[in-house]
């Protein structure tokens, strides 16, 4: 008897099994992903991450219900990157894959900085952080800008109190609440090297890289877009010519940025109407009213200055020169 003919007369294996299609499918966890490629430009590493976050969590639930798992699976995060790069958007989405897999109770986050957890006096700190947990409890506690928690050089800071809760939550109650630490990649690795307890609980480290100028310049018509607003061919190259200049000034904040050079623009674009209708002008039309012009976006104090020949590329000058954020 060949190998093969005992192989098909061996009885089919009885063990359980579980279709992975299916349960990917039942979770809904692929709506939240498509929505995450849809919505959120470039960011191809960190949707990458969030994949394998997901994939991972969705087998864990597989082995769980035959008997296989382990133990709950560490979710705690760390998004580190510089401003404007998606981190609370990508945390909003990391939420719902969590509360559709059923990893947490309820599709919540709760934002917070360090003004939100320390108090400015004894007795202060510990029941606005327990406050903060309790908020927070069943879903995702986002943290920006983390690093403030510690504070070594003032030896009457309260955040090390707050900093002694978390850690306890986080441990204790890892089951019913997600942390995810955001901040600057220099700066967390300086407060996690501070507190090694922090970095013990963190499962997952994503960095989230500075965009390109034609993301931020597809960025910024999508914003318009949401607005009814529009660029022509005159405007757009205006607006691209101003990302080449403002991108290597100081304090730029990606996406943030940009959207506050449109809200700029579209002041000047209201002047510039309102004005022209002042003196005379003709009524106007929807076209008239959702266009932003070249000179509305060129009247911007960027264009005073020479653009910059020789300069740190602008990751690097954007993390050495933003401010906190």
């Amino acid at each position: 008897m060949t190998d093969a003919a005992i192989a098909d007369a061996r009885p089919a294996s009885t063990s359980p099994r579980i279709d992975l299609a299916a349960l990917y499918r039942d979770s809904g966890i692929g709506e939240v992903l498509g929505e995450l490629d849809r919505d959120l430009v470039g960011l191809a590493p960190v949707k990458t991450r969030i994949r394998e976050v997901a994939a991972h969590l969705l087998v864990e639930r597989a082995r769980a219900s035959l008997g296989l798992a382990g133990g709950a699976p560490t979710l705690h995060m760390c998004f580190s990157g510089n401003p404007g790069t998606g981190k609370t958007t990508v945390a909003l989405r990391m939420a719902e894959v969590l509360h559709r897999l059923g990893y947490i109770r309820r599709n919540h986050l709760v934002s917070v900085t360090r003004d939100d957890l320390v108090g400015q006096y004894i007795g202060h700190t510990a029941p606005k952080t327990r406050d903060v947990l309790k908020r927070a409890m069943g879903g995702v506690l986002f943290i920006d800008e983390a690093y403030y928690l510690y504070r070594p050089e003032n030896e009457r800071d309260y955040g090390q109190e707050a900093i002694e809760i978390l850690l306890q939550t986080m441990e204790n109650q890892r089951s019913d609440l997600v942390v995810i630490l955001a901040g600057y990649a220099a700066r967390m690795e300086v407060f996690f090297e501070s507190n090694p307890g922090f970095r013990s609980r963190i499962a997952h480290h994503i960095t989230f890289p500075d965009y390109t100028e034609s993301e931020l310049l597809d960025i910024a018509e999508r914003m318009l877009g949401t607005l009814h607003y529009r660029f022509d061919a005159a405007s757009r190259r205006a607006f691209a010519d101003y990302l080449a200049r403002r991108i290597r000034q100081p304090n730029f904040a990606n996406a943030r940025s940009v959207r506050n050079a449109l809200d700029r623009a579209r002041l000047r674009q209201a002047n510039r109407l309102f004005a022209t209708a002042l003196h005379g002008g003709e009524p106007i039309d929807a076209a008239t009213l959702t266009l932003i012009d070249a000179a509305d976006v060129r009247a911007s104090r960027v264009f005073d200055e020479p653009p910059q020949t020789s300069s740190p590329s602008p990751s690097t000058a954007r993390a050495a020169t933003a401010p906190p954020g």
